[in-house]
């Protein structure tokens, strides 16, 4: 790991099968890359999870934040556009938001995780939000990305 990488939250410290069963409640698949292979579908490549189609990919030291960001970005397309998806799923800032919500939520079903670790993790990475972090932004200037989750029965 690079000296200058966050100390965050990663797959290796939490186990796969919490998150593999998370994810397949909501119709997700989570596959496991071996160490030293490049993530399938990884934006940002390194460590990142990916997403191809339904599938999300992460190795062990891929963080938990970035698992949940990319599976969120699946879960708030409709179900009919999650299939065409590989490595970017949108440029909507409105899906992009409720992405970053949709994480935070879903942190809480993660044992050793919840949404208190995810919030420091995600402003550890280099998360940006208006009013300076993550916590603040969620309880303060998040209303319409919860309200589109909402008209999609995601929260």
């Amino acid at each position: 790991m690079p000296m200058n990488t966050p100390d965050v939250l990663r797959l290796a410290d939490i186990g796969y099968e919490a998150p593999t069963a998370l994810l397949a409640r909501r119709g997700l698949a989570l596959r496991r890359v071996p160490a030293g292979e490049p993530i399938p579908g990884s934006f940002w490549g390194d460590e990142e999870a990916g997403i191809i189609g339904t599938t999300v990919y992460a190795r062990d030291d891929t963080p938990v934040h970035s698992l949940l960001h990319e599976a969120c970005h699946l879960l708030v397309l409709p179900a009919e556009r999650r299939s065409q998806v590989h490595t970017d799923a949108t440029d909507s800032v409105e899906e992009e938001d409720a992405t970053c919500y949709l994480q935070i939520l879903l942190a809480d079903a993660l044992p050793g995780v919840g949404r208190a670790r995810l919030m420091t993790d995600m402003d550890a990475w280099g998360y940006s939000f208006r009013l300076g972090s993550t916590r603040a932004w969620f309880e303060q200037d998040a209303a319409e990305a919860l309200a589109f989750l909402k008209t999609r029965n995601l929260a």
